[in-house]
């Protein structure tokens, strides 16, 4: 069976990486792939833009295509899924109208309130509708702060902005309504409570009528260690959680997932592939941050590495609606996974700067690297940009694979390589 990877991130790199040890896979390609998925996979430099759809079903035909992973949220936002679907090409991931779950903030909230999902209190504010919004934050209690402000579209994990007062709030919303920073995405906003808590990451799999939980996660958004600093893509994560126990686990998925999940269905949408929950939990109670219709990053290359099954017929199982007799099988091995960054993230992004000591990384047991924001030149690997790599260490204890992963880490450098020394330190000492 013939195989494509829709992404060029560390996300895909690591579906790249499980797919390639399956027994079912003859031949494996990505759109448009990065230089670590070049080294297991056929890539092919095709923009994933709307426009060149048409471009990306043509290599399917041409390549004999049997089933393709599409790994970023934005081409699933956009419709491919269901363009390829159209033409006879089975493709894992949700449909257009199930992506509003990620594509659109204020859609999530307004079904999240609709059906009595535990989630912050918000209110909605289109761009047209400016002098209402500057009326509205003028009139919250100074005490009531921090508030959370949020584009409605896709913003790059950038759209999200927690204001600790009224001239903050009313800045974020000028950056969305006037400067317009990102752009149709920020036309309509959310503003909401803000709650204090720890996060998990629930990743599920979903076939239109059964909903499977993987293992959870958990993932680190700040740039700094201690959580300090500005919101990033995520600069590490780690699995499983040995801190939420069996209740806990129930109330997320009984209250959260599976009510949202028959609401979906109750709306007459279908939905397939993964169905991500980003869940808070304040004084042993979860409710809802946000949905993503996609595996999360960095939290797919701490699940992947300890799913003890074959993850391609789970794959097509969604895409062709038959999870139902899926099982999954978890070993008791613990995940790492730190994130190097490149100089200036998450304000600016570095490129160009070489990348040395991956060689002496390579081929380490259980020691794991994933290019996310990678290049070449002059026969060199480069940074581009961002979040450059993905280390991921896997052991039986976390004080194990944390020692694996920095020991690796070590021996890897470029300029102004930033990451984080803290992540999984508190399961470490727990």
């Amino acid at each position: 069976m013939n195989i494509l990877i829709i992404g060029s991130g560390g996300r895909e790199h690591c579906l790249a990486w499980k797919i390639s040890q399956s027994a079912s896979v003859d031949k494996l390609f990505a759109i448009p792939g990065n230089i670590g998925i070049a080294q297991i996979a056929e890539c092919k430099n095709i923009s994933l833009s709307k426009e060149n759809f048409k471009d990306i079903l043509q290599f399917i035909k041409k390549n004999k295509i049997d089933f393709t992973v599409v790994g970023p949220e934005a081409p699933l936002v956009d419709g491919i899924v269901d363009y390829l679907s159209e033409n006879r090409c089975l493709a894992f991931g949700p449909g257009k109208v199930a992506a509003q779950i990620e594509g659109s903030k204020v859609f999530t909230k307004k079904l999240c309130m609709n059906y009595d999902i535990p989630t912050a209190k918000a209110v909605f504010f289109n761009k047209s509708d400016a002098d209402k919004a500057v009326k509205y934050i003028n009139g919250l209690k100074d005490y009531k702060f921090p508030y959370v402000i949020k584009a409605d579209g896709l913003a790059a994990g950038k759209g999200v902005i927690i204001a600790q007062n009224k001239k903050e709030l009313l800045d974020a919303m000028n950056g969305f309504f006037v400067e317009n920073r990102f752009g149709k995405s920020g036309e309509e906003i959310v503003i909401e409570d803000f709650i204090s808590g720890f996060e998990v990451s629930l990743l599920c799999l979903c076939d239109g009528k059964t909903l499977i939980p993987m293992d959870l996660a958990q993932d680190y958004k700040k740039i700094f260690d201690g959580d300090n600093g500005k919101n990033t893509g995520g600069m590490g994560s780690y699995s499983p959680l040995p801190f939420i126990d069996d209740i806990l686990y129930e109330k997320i998925l009984n209250k959260i997932i599976f009510p949202t999940f028959n609401a979906l269905k109750t709306e007459g949408i279908d939905y397939k592939g993964v169905l991500y929950g980003g869940i808070i939990v304040k004084e042993n109670e979860p409710y809802l941050l946000e949905y993503n219709c996609r595996f999360g990053d960095p939290e797919i290359q701490v699940v992947l590495p300890r799913l003890g099954d074959d993850v391609v017929p789970v794959l097509m199982d969604c895409a062709s609606g038959t999870l139902n007799s899926t099982k999954l099988s978890w070993g008791n091995s613990k995940t790492v996974c730190i994130v190097l960054a490149s100089k200036g993230y998450p304000e600016s992004s570095s490129k160009g700067d070489v990348i040395s000591g991956l060689e002496d990384v390579a081929g380490v047991k259980d020691v794991f690297i994933f290019h996310a924001g990678t290049g070449s030149a002059d026969d060199n690997i480069v940074t581009n940009g961002g979040r450059v790599l993905n280390v991921v260490a896997r052991a039986e204890t976390f004080k194990e694979a944390r020692k694996m992963v920095y020991k690796s880490i070590e021996k890897i450098k470029f300029d102004g390589m930033q990451f984080r020394k803290d992540i999984a330190l508190k399961v470490e000492e727990s």
